[in-house]
């Protein structure tokens, strides 16, 4: 009876013991194989490098001997020697099949591209006319095929296909001074080609009449029926006059070479739209012939962008145009300075904001023309020191323009009220002068 409960608890342990244990032995194989793999994998590359570089040595030394032997065995006759050049590139020859002629690069190069490219080579022949070949024009090394190597007609075939630095090659493809490619963002940059004298002056000319024609609300005014702005109006004339002045010396001077030369058709034009009367209401009406004018400045404008008209930056064509301004600039100053007309009356309290607005007309638009002068005539003006007066002008211009109270006072200048007549006359007469100092430097 005891004998059955053993042998039954034998049978039990087996049945127990048996599957575990082959399932242990199963994974001790399975682990010791996926170590074996990894341990493989791991220890794969850095046995190919090793591998590697011997041959790299090994492949440099076999070039060199190979040289050597080749000066030694060249023939001298170049009938012959032309004959082994052909059939170097007929491919009749066996050993030439497994050679390459190294033009330039190293082996150390050749390892850096990974073995993907070979340099370019001379082709044989070429040896074999001029007689030997030296080690400074060629090297005869021997590649394996694993390496990409390449016959020698196909290497003179890539030579005669490579293209010469810094052009395009036959595919159309631009390179730097190395032969490489350049990148596309180089190649496809647009050229900026500079903007001709004289497109910023006639563009600084009929920007501040367009603004009153066009951007000011109601348009243009001392022509209305109903005057209710007048200062708006005084503002507008001042502004008409400068342009009336700027596109006379423009036609008379600046877009010609003397007196012997034809007026542009098109200033000519502008300059007598220009000239209607501010407050013509009908036939003509002010604001058409004006926008007519600006028209023929834009096409004038439009010749210049294109090279089919003139425009002179000499300082005898800008003389005249800084002597006209210096001369509105002065009759501006003695409107605000005095105190009677010229009847001996005293001046009204209604015509002080009428001479107020005016200048400031006068000082907005003529700062955005010599604005412009600075641009077009800065060659002129650095060759006779006179950028600093022009600039102090602008700036006395600009800040007679900027100044805008409420309402215009004229008390007595003792007051403690103001009197804005003699505040804008401050910034005109500096404007006035340091034109005037700008003219004798551009006279001597």
């Amino acid at each position: 009876m005891a004998d059955n409960e053993e042998s039954a608890k034998g049978f039990e342990f087996r049945k127990f013991a048996t599957p575990r244990i082959i399932g242990g032995i199963a994974i001790v194989l399975i682990v010791l194989w996926a170590l074996s793999i990894i341990f493989d994998s791991s220890k794969g590359p850095s046995s190919q490098r090793v591998a590697e570089k011997p041959h790299v040595t090994a492949m440099e030394t076999d070039a060199s001997h190979t040289a050597r032997q080749t000066e030694s065995t060249q023939p001298t006759d170049p009938s012959a020697a032309a004959t082994s050049g052909e059939g170097h590139r007929d491919g009749t020859s066996d050993a030439a099949d497994h050679e390459t002629v190294v033009a330039h690069g190293t082996a150390a190069d050749q390892e850096s591209a990974g073995r993907q490219d070979t340099p370019a080579a001379h082709d044989t022949s070429e040896a074999g006319t001029h007689g030997t070949a030296t080690p400074e024009t060629a090297a005869v090394a021997k590649t394996d095929d694993s390496y990409g190597a390449t016959t020698a007609h196909q290497t003179a075939a890539r030579d005669a296909q490579a293209p010469t630095h810094g052009t395009a090659d036959q595919a159309g493809e631009d390179h730097d001074t190395a032969g490489h490619p350049l990148p596309a963002a180089i190649v496809d940059t647009p050229v900026h080609k500079p903007t001709p004298k004289g497109v910023a002056f006639v563009e600084a000319v009929i920007k501040p009449l367009s603004d009153e024609l066009e951007a000011r609300w109601w348009g243009w005014r001392p022509n209305d029926l109903i005057d209710l702005t007048d200062n708006v109006n005084n503002f507008q004339m001042g502004v008409l006059e400068v342009t009336r002045r700027t596109t006379v010396a423009l036609a008379e001077r600046i877009s010609r070479t003397g007196t012997n030369d034809a007026y542009d058709e098109n200033l000519e034009q502008a300059m007598n739209w220009f000239m209607v009367k501010s407050t013509s209401y009908w036939f003509p009406s002010a604001e058409s012939k004006y926008r007519e004018g600006l028209e023929e400045l834009a096409a004038y404008l439009e010749k210049l962008r294109g090279g089919k008209a003139t425009f002179y930056t000499r300082t005898d064509n800008l003389i005249p145009l800084l002597a006209t301004f210096r001369n509105l600039l002065g009759s501006c100053d003695e409107n605000l300075v005095k105190q009677v007309n010229e009847d001996g009356t005293k001046v009204s309290h209604f015509a002080v904001d009428d001479y107020f607005f005016y200048t400031q007309g006068v000082a907005s638009s003529m700062a955005t023309v010599l604005e412009a002068v600075h641009h077009d005539f800065l060659l002129t003006l650095e060759s006779r020191n006179g950028t600093e007066l022009l600039h102090h002008a602008i700036v006395s211009c600009r800040r007679a323009a900027e100044i805008d109270p409420w309402i215009i006072l004229d008390r007595d200048l003792n007051s403690v009220f103001a009197n804005h007549r003699a505040n804008m006359a401050a910034p005109i007469s500096h404007a006035q002068f340091y034109i005037g100092q700008l003219i004798k430097t551009l006279s001597t």
